[in-house]
């Protein structure tokens, strides 16, 4: 059973449409177990305060034909009429009432605890384990035991099977590659042999067919700025100071790992779609600079990147000298800085050297997560008063070599082991009889070339051998982490 649909049974939600859920714990912040009740067909109040909520909501709670949840914190006033309404559907949330027989300080000092995986053990548990000791006993050893993460992984497996069947827009697919990174990463940590590389053959047609419509949709999502080429412009948008640190390379299977180093760090989960083909100099490029490939200044080589990171930031109405672009963990930036970049390889570089496949890059980033050489970063940029916003160019996937390229004398130059970019006289046709590639549709990209992209789980390395690697349309590739860390959220 997950956490939201645990809450759900034990509020005895199916029983009424109007309810009111007191949060002790903040557990919806970390957990969102309110999507349960969306699911479910109830449309969730935010409670704030009792002006703004007659304001904006009392009438349709009061005479609404919708079902309604109100989320309050506690401690917050909630008039009597309101509290009437809601009859004997009130109920307070909290560590202590939904888990009645662990110690409650010791879930709570489990930053990164995985609620669905603690209510699956709890479903089983029988015994008291009330004392400090037992509950830790209990969360190290059957919450993150072997058996019950096997179990949580097939059911979530289920789940993105379902997510992935029914997904029509870049919102549903970005649900999907979030919940695969999950599964992706319990099943490198905990060695299970299970996948859920059956998502990629419908997100190659949901690209293939839409990608290019994707492009009106970047002022009009609050959330994220759908494609990278939108990030600089969403950020200035919603920041007046800040910094954007871009991992090469990072996937959200990468991200579920670092961000385990983030501690008290508070911070907002989006995502966005990588440009296509999925390549540094293309997509890193069009993230710094606000502009679509076919826009850039040197698109097959970032020795024009910082120009053209500072040409957008002046664009926006800031003088030269308020922009930085910087490269590695100890960047720094002066008072006067308004607009920064980082720009950070180390992801990227352990793609490149990988030769154990995902359970390799699970250890070497955990390794570099342990390190906290990203969140001291951060600690140190939000003391100086900055937001910040840390996303990627472009993810990794897993490949199986289906032998090396051969120089034709007519392709542009790129480093990308999966996808080639070619002149308009080369026979792409031959190209294509001789390898298992696709032709790309040219979203956003220079006319005056072709592009072949190696098809899922395929690459030009030598025949048979196991990579990692990028340039291609996948999931873990094309959808990258955009996390946005606010000073104010963070600074009190």
């Amino acid at each position: 059973m997950m956490f939201g649909q645990y809450v759900y049974e034990k509020t005895y939600a199916s029983d009424t449409s109007r309810m009111l859920l007191i949060d002790e714990d903040g557990l919806e912040e970390k957990t969102h177990y309110a999507d349960e009740f969306e699911h479910r067909g109830f449309q969730i109040i935010h409670y704030k305060d009792d002006l703004s909520f007659r304001i904006e909501c009392e009438d349709k709670f009061k005479s609404g034909q919708d079902k309604y949840l109100i989320l309050a914190r506690p401690k917050v006033y909630i008039p009597y009429d309101v509290l009437k309404i809601c009859g004997s559907y009130r109920f307070r949330i909290s560590l202590m009432n939904l888990f009645p027989r662990l110690q409650t300080q010791c879930i709570r000092e489990k930053a990164d605890l995985n609620f669905d995986l603690l209510c699956m053990a709890y479903k089983g548990l029988y015994d008291d384990c009330c004392t400090y000791e037992k509950t830790k006993e209990f969360i190290d050893n059957v919450v993150y035991g072997r058996d019950n993460v096997r179990k949580y992984v097939k059911q979530r497996i289920k789940d993105v099977s379902v997510m992935a069947e029914k997904a029509q827009n870049y919102r549903d697919w970005i649900k999907v590659a979030e919940t695969k990174s999950e599964i992706d990463v319990f099943c490198a940590a905990y060695e299970i042999d299970a996948n859920a590389e059956f998502v990629q053959e419908p997100f190659l047609k949901f690209i293939l067919e839409g990608f290019g419509k994707l492009s009106g949709k970047i002022t009009s999502d609050r959330e994220t700025p759908v494609l990278v080429k939108g990030a600089m412009d969403y950020i200035h948008n919603h920041s007046d100071k800040f910094v954007i640190i871009v991992m090469d390379g990072m996937s959200e299977f990468d991200w579920t790992i670092l961000s385990r180093s983030f501690g008290d760090i508070k911070y907002e989960r989006s995502a966005a779609f990588a440009m296509i083909p999925t390549i540094t100099s293309l997509s890193r490029q069009s993230l710094v600079s606000g502009k679509y490939p076919l826009q850039l200044l040197s698109p097959w080589s970032t020795s024009k990147e910082g120009k053209e990171f500072t040409d957008c930031a002046i664009s926006f109405g800031l003088r030269k000298e308020q922009v930085e672009y910087h490269r590695g963990y100890d960047a720094d930036f002066g008072p006067t800085i308004r607009c920064g970049c980082v720009i950070i390889n180390d992801i990227d570089d352990m793609v490149h050297g990988q030769q154990q496949g995902r359970s390799g890059m699970y250890r070497d980033v955990e390794y570099l997560s342990s390190t906290g050489k990203l969140a001291t970063l951060v600690r140190k940029l939000l003391s100086k008063g900055f937001d910040i916003y840390i996303s990627a160019d472009h993810g990794n996937t897993p490949c199986v070599g289906q032998g090396r390229l051969m120089k034709l004398g007519v392709e542009t130059e790129t480093k990308s082991h999966r996808m080639l970019v070619l002149e308009k006289f080369a026979d792409k046709e031959k190209m294509k009889e001789q390898y298992d590639m696709i032709e790309y549709p040219k979203y956003f990209l220079d006319k005056q070339y072709d592009y072949l992209i190696c098809n899922i789980g395929k690459s030009f390395d030598a025949k048979g051998d196991k990579v990692m690697t990028h340039g291609g349309i996948t999931v873990d590739e094309v959808i990258v982490p955009f996390i946005k860390i606010k000073a104010v959220d963070n600074n009190g």
